[in-house]
């Protein structure tokens, strides 16, 4: 009994280990779930665009700027981890009707972008648009929001700590890979195998512009509780606001919130 207690357990612990050296190596897997394919674009819902294509370094990446007739700013976008820019056309429209020009990217490795993405990648992906809006369009920072959603909050934070914007808006947004990976896989060392940081958290001291948090109770993904705890550890002028529905519902399922709050808020820092 005990022999074959001691065998089935090394085969547990086996398997286990196979499992946490996956993780470990394809973890990139689970960080970035690019899409190639492009579904469709803003002309399809009467939007006028620009497309373009901003140099990175050795790369190219894809872009969408979709102007508003007299717009009181411009909206730099970051998406999250999954699909690209022609799955985020109801933000494009939400944004147009909020008077709002839209500049929306996809990292490297997604849809037209060249490359395969990385952290350092995405960070640059980001600096490249922003520097490309203020340098090639001529668009004034202070005219500039940077916003977020899910893992394109921490990429947002990271240009926000480097830039002079009129506002950064964060989106059902995690603390940090590691904080949500410990909750999501509470049965592996996620600390040491974690080679991804994208520590929102830690880049909010340096964010000097006025900031908005956004998150829902319901939100299945990242857990309400870093949406709080990002809130918390901002500096003034912050503003939190909380919705309902799911990690990729929630702007749609409470829309008529959702876009008096943002109102109010480009309304307030548009310069």
């Amino acid at each position: 009994m005990l022999k074959a207690l001691t065998f089935i357990l090394g085969t547990c612990f086996f398997f286990y280990l196979v499992f946490v050296a996956y993780v470990y190596v394809f973890q990139d897997r689970l960080v970035y779930v690019p899409f190639s394919d492009l579904t469709s674009d803003p002309g399809q819902i009467g939007l006028e665009y620009e497309e373009l294509f901003i140099d990175v370094q050795d790369e190219k990446i894809h872009a969408w700027f979709v102007p508003a007739e007299n717009p009181r700013g411009v909206i730099l976008f970051c998406h999250g981890n999954a699909g690209n820019i022609s799955h985020r056309l109801q933000t494009i429209e939400l944004f147009h009707s909020l008077n709002m020009s839209t500049m929306i990217f996809d990292y490297q490795g997604y849809g037209k972008s060249s490359g395969s993405p990385s952290e350092k990648g995405t960070y640059l992906d980001a600096w490249s648009v922003w520097n490309y809006l203020v340098e090639d369009r001529g668009i004034e920072p202070e005219k500039i929001f940077i916003f977020g959603r899910s893992l394109g909050g921490a990429v947002a934070a990271d240009l926000a700590a480097q830039s002079n914007s009129a506002g950064v808006v964060l989106e059902s947004t995690f603390t940090s890979v590691k904080d949500l990976g410990t909750e999501l896989f509470f049965f592996l060392p996620v600390r040491l195998l974690a080679r991804f940081e994208y520590n929102t958290l830690e880049k909010l001291s340096k964010i000097s512009s006025p900031l908005k948090i956004i998150h829902s109770p319901d939100d299945e993904i990242i857990p309400f509780s870093h949406g709080q705890r990002l809130y918390e550890a901002a500096p003034e002028p912050k503003y939190f606001t909380e919705i309902r529905g799911g990690h990729n519902t929630g702007f749609i399922e409470s829309r008529e919130k959702y876009m008096k709050k943002l109102d109010d808020f480009f309304a307030k820092y548009s310069s």
